[in-house]
């Protein structure tokens, strides 16, 4: 593991009334009130711009910083491939195991650092997991971020994933509308799952390919709630061959469930079809999946990238 350069986290205070240390822990479970004294103590927080105390009583529109030291970050494939360019768009082609966004520890080793270095405007339009693979879209240009958010509010642009689920999935299509919510998990207190009363999901499965214990799909997704395909696979009762998070049903396994950001799981989003903002021709991006998401009848060579 190599040390990032750190990160100043910025927070308007909305409320007043708090104490520094209060506010901090109650605003930020992960760091009992122990760890944020420390930090107090070490200069690491700042209050408008000065060295913040614990004791101080915040004000409302008070801003407080706190600047995280450098940590290491755990390894991640640092590269990606560059599928389409216009000056306006850039889509990539995202390894399995890098993360879109910063979080859960990871600050450099993201693809939006990696493609920022490149292309300093780069705004991500969408994310994927960690685990998954392919194209990730970004605009480079202010008209066309707002053009196209707009246009994936109204479910104007497609996505295709291909995915491999565990056992025999016996229809040729189906379709899983399984409300997603929030559901208990004893690591992180709630995860995404299957819920009743959740927000509207809507997943088209295709089968491509039956193994001896696999399924290849292709799946459309209407929608875009979290982890929405590892969700509505398992909710079919196959859920994705090597999911460590996700049991039959689309709940959380019972046994020692694991984390979102877990790897193990098969998952490609290999094609992208929108309307361009600037032309209003329609654009479609295609991403090779990698070899064990290829049918055994059409294998597409891997790219050097894979």
């Amino acid at each position: 593991m190599t040390l990032n350069a750190g990160y100043a986290y910025r927070t308007p205070v909305q409320t007043g009334g708090q104490t520094v240390l209060d506010f901090l822990t109650r605003r930020y479970t992960h760091s009992d009130a122990g760890v944020w004294a420390a930090r107090l103590v070490a200069g690491e927080v700042e209050l408008d711009g000065v060295t913040a105390r614990a004791d101080q009583i915040l004000r409302a529109g008070q801003v407080l910083v706190w600047h995280r030291p450098p940590w290491p970050e755990e390894a991640a494939p640092l590269h990606y491939g560059v599928l389409y360019e216009d000056g306006g768009l850039l889509a990539v082609d995202k390894p399995s195991g890098l993360p879109t966004l910063p979080g859960g520890g990871f600050l450099e080793h993201t693809l939006l650092a990696l493609v920022r270095r490149a292309y300093p405007s780069a705004s991500p339009l969408h994310r994927l997991g960690r685990g998954t693979s392919g194209v990730v879209l970004f605009a480079l240009t202010s008209h066309a971020g707002a053009a196209l958010a707009r246009d994936w509010r109204e479910h104007a642009v497609r996505k295709t994933y291909r995915a491999l689920v565990s056992g025999i999935v016996e229809p040729d299509t189906l379709t899983v509308t399984a409300p997603i919510g929030p559901v208990g998990h004893p690591r992180l207190g709630d995860v995404h799952a299957a819920m009743a009363g959740g927000r509207a999901a809507h997943s088209d499965l295709r089968v491509v390919e039956r193994r001896a214990d696999t399924t290849l799909l292709d799946v459309d997704i209407l929608t875009g709630r979290p982890h929405q395909i590892r969700i509505h696979t398992a909710w079919a009762g196959h859920p994705l061959a090597g999911d460590p998070l996700y049991a039959p049903g689309g709940g959380v396994r019972p046994d020692v469930p694991g984390l979102p950001g877990d790897l193990g799981y098969w998952l490609h989003a290999w094609q992208l079809s929108f309307t361009h903002p600037r032309t209003g021709a329609g654009v479609t991006v295609t991403a090779p999946p990698p070899t064990l998401l290829q049918t055994a009848d059409a294998l597409i060579l891997p790219s050097s990238r894979d």
